[in-house]
């Protein structure tokens, strides 16, 4: 059984780890509600920039843009993988490196294909490194920051490049998608070739549904598209950035606030044994002071 002192000193090192878990879930709590901000300022946009992107796209030419032709043969496939770069996180870069590393398996059946990994994260690149897929560029220090749109259009141009010279056949973006406080989504999405706006049929039937207003642009749609189509896949990869940060600073929140639980928990048992083994050596000392009396009685 642990000594009194053992236990004590136990008590005060849980006590500790208490104060900094919850100084931690201040700063996540802190960080979240402006990466949060941003988040929700910029789904506005990025949803109407899809739908007048799509509206575009179906008045326009079947050759309009490269960026929206699949190539003939699909061999070499592009990552981009967005995690944090520190952990204490609960399982949020497990999910994430988890959903990529799926992604690679189910197509680790043809041989012929070729991955490579853009990292946003030092938990994705230390991942990359381990089971060595060429990284193609790492961004350190990005992810649970204020993001600059500046990152995700440098990033995108290259990526746009590397298609366009048959660098990369397709590309993909690995993310966690923000539902709410206790629920981010580890997602994945295509970004080049850029896929079609996905109609429902039975949407387009459905009369209660409001009319898509048809945009009138000047220059041609095939011209507008031209310019458009870079736009929509930085604006695809600068929201995933902004969601992965969103979803970090608020699962970290989470985790430690669970921590903090567990150590009010692990503080209580501890009292409680401390309690129990105090009243044991009281206990055991009056029965020595009694014993002693009675035989000094003797």
């Amino acid at each position: 059984m642990a000594t009194l002192k053992e236990v004590k000193t136990k008590i005060g090192a849980v006590k500790k780890t208490k104060q900094i878990t919850k100084a931690m879930n201040m700063v996540a709590a802190s960080r979240l509600r402006g990466a949060q901000n941003n988040m929700e300022g910029f789904r506005p946009y990025a949803e109407k920039f899809a739908e007048i992107l799509g509206g575009l796209s179906g008045r326009a030419g079947d050759e309009t843009s490269p960026l929206l032709l699949p190539h003939e043969e699909v061999i070499k496939k592009h990552i981009i993988l967005c995690t944090s770069d520190r952990g204490l996180c609960g399982g949020f870069n497990a999910h994430l490196i988890s959903k990529a590393g799926s992604f690679i398996k189910e197509a680790g059946d043809d041989e012929d294909i070729e991955f490579s990994v853009t990292n946003f994260g030092k938990k994705g690149r230390d991942w990359g490194r381990k089971e060595q897929i060429p990284i193609i560029s790492e961004h350190i220090g990005v992810i649970g920051t204020v993001i600059k749109f500046n990152i995700a259009s440098t990033v995108g141009k290259g990526l746009i490049d590397g298609f366009l010279n048959g660098e990369y056949d397709e590309v993909y973006v690995v993310y966690s998608e923000f539902i709410g406080m206790g629920r981010q989504v580890a997602t994945i999405k295509q970004l080049l070739p850029i896929p079609p706006l996905e109609t429902d049929e039975d949407e387009i039937e459905d009369q209660d549904k409001p009319y898509l207003a048809e945009h009138i642009c000047e220059p041609s749609p095939d011209e507008l598209l031209g310019e458009l189509l870079p736009m929509s896949v930085y604006a695809q990869l600068y929201r995933a950035l902004l969601e992965t940060s969103t979803s970090e600073h608020a699962a970290r929140m989470m985790a430690m606030d669970n921590a903090s639980k567990a150590c009010d928990d692990m503080i209580e048992n501890l009292t409680l044994a401390y309690n129990k083994a105090r009243q044991a050596t009281i206990t055991a000392e009056l029965m020595d002071i009694v014993g002693g009396a009675e035989a000094l009685k003797g």
